[in-house]
């Protein structure tokens, strides 16, 4: 069931990747330059954005610390003041696995401060923008961490659980003005924040392939996007267990 406008032709689309420099955002932004979006990438790492932008012509680059709110808020008047932003997508992210035997709490605040704070630092200047342009669509890169508890989880999965409310969130105030919402949720994927896990990644894709599904998605329409199903559907499946049989799957399955 398609929930958002269908985006199937990129050419001439103006398209605003937030931590673009590596991993899934680096994928994302090299398959829409391919299909003809104008691709504005962004992340800390100002080199990794030149090269992308030094291959792949008609493509700026606009280096951004999401935990800079000032930085933000220019980021956002700059690229409004070049045109219309017909997506944007934010997958800036940060991962530590960790356990509530051992808590950082500086860690568990740069998760928030990277995963979510970023994010909504984004919404006034780019949700009034959009409203007022009668069009766009902003989509989000939670991952099937968010969908319930896990454990080594600790820091992650609650900055993703709140990714996830908030896109279903704006998806009821925003879609009856015709905007489009919708939710990344990926499984293992092979980036720089998976690389540092110790223990094996069932059903482990490439960046590539995770672009490929995330276009697919819009192309259909789909607010909840999650892949690859073969991985994401049982974890869907484990989402609707009760308590007691959950805690008890997890701690089988995980072994912790």
């Amino acid at each position: 069931m398609s929930l958002n406008p269908r985006i199937t032709d990129w050419h001439g689309k103006r398209v605003w990747l937030i931590g673009a420099s590596s991993g899934i955002g680096l994928a994302l932004a090299q398959a829409l330059h391919a299909r003809g979006a104008q691709v504005i990438v962004s992340a800390r790492h100002a080199a990794a954005l030149q090269a992308f932008v030094s291959a792949h012509p008609g493509s700026l680059a606009l280096p951004l610390d999401v935990t800079d709110a000032a930085a933000i808020r220019r980021a956002c008047a700059e690229i409004l003041a070049g045109g219309a932003v017909d997506l944007l997508c934010y997958c800036a992210g940060h991962y530590q696995a960790m356990r509530a035997t051992h808590i950082d709490t500086h860690s568990l605040l740069q998760h928030q401060a990277v995963n979510v704070t970023g994010a909504l630092h984004l919404l006034t200047p780019m949700v009034q923008a959009l409203l007022m342009q009668g069009h766009g669509h902003l989509s989000f890169i939670s991952s099937v961490a968010g969908y319930r508890g896990l454990p080594k989880s600790l820091a992650y999965g609650p900055t993703k659980a709140a990714l996830i409310n908030l896109a279903e969130t704006l998806y009821l105030d925003l879609a009856p003005h015709g905007l489009g919402v919708s939710v990344i949720n990926p499984g293992f994927v092979a980036t720089p924040l998976t690389a540092q896990n110790d223990f094996h990644m069932p059903a482990l894709i490439q960046p590539e392939q995770a672009a490929e599904a995330i276009l697919q998605g819009w192309a259909k329409g789909q607010f909840d996007i999650h892949f690859p199903k073969r991985f994401t559907r049982l974890l869907k499946l484990l989402r609707c267990l009760p308590y007691p049989l959950y805690f008890a799957a997890v701690r089988r399955i995980t072994g912790l």
